[in-house]
């Protein structure tokens, strides 16, 4: 590559993020004259997931705690699988959904709320539970609280402990679905009202000043 196909290759680069940064602006400014309700809904929504992940997680690691007997560190045990759930929840939705959908990256409604629905499944429902078992096996086998099996039976026993675990949590992850979905189609539903706004501009002076 040539100094000057760089230059015009980095130039480009730079007029596209400009661009995008520009949309961005006026997105949030259309975004502000709102109602409260879609601002809240739009800025805070995702929260809802997260916390719903939290109670997720707080739920399996209780039936993990009963399952193997632990009856100490239930501090120690409850304070990461609120935390890390909500934490990597409210990010993944973000990541994936939110900010591309408000940066116009995102202009399918199905996409989204596809996106939505696996992050409130997978994210919100099934991590939480995965996480909850090394969390409590750890414990168990500190306190040696149940018998854990050798090595040649490892995958067999956590599998056979997994499973009413996960019957369990099948409400909680359906409801962690259906959230997604619904968050997912109510953040497009704003962006379109954003799109709306943006078309009956006549002047595109009004929306940056």
């Amino acid at each position: 590559m040539t100094g000057r196909e760089f230059l015009e290759l980095d130039s480009l680069q730079h007029r596209l993020y400009l661009e995008r940064f520009k949309r961005m602006e006026v997105i949030q400014k259309l975004l502000n004259e709102l109602p409260k309700a879609d601002q809240n809904l739009c800025n805070h929504g995702s929260y809802f997931l997260a916390a719903n992940s939290s109670l997720c997680g707080l739920a399996a690691n209780n039936f993990f705690r009963n399952i193997l007997h632990v009856r100490k560190a239930s501090l120690i045990s409850a304070l990461p699988m609120a935390v890390i759930p909500f934490l990597s929840t409210a990010a993944v939705y973000e990541v994936f959904v939110r900010e591309p959908l408000f940066a116009g990256e995102l202009n399918c409604e199905v996409c989204a709320v596809i996106r939505g629905g696996l992050i409130g499944a997978v994210v919100g429902g099934f991590y939480p539970v995965f996480l909850a078992l090394p969390v409590n096996a750890s414990l168990a086998a500190r306190y040696s609280s149940s018998p854990l099996p050798g090595k040649e039976n490892v995958l067999r026993f956590w599998l056979t402990t997994a499973q009413p675990v996960f019957r369990k949590m099948s409400l909680g992850i359906v409801i962690q679905v259906l959230t997604g979905l619904y968050l997912a189609a109510k953040h497009h539903g704003i962006y379109v009202k954003i799109l709306e706004r943006m078309n009956t501009r006549r002047d595109p002076e009004e929306l940056q000043d």
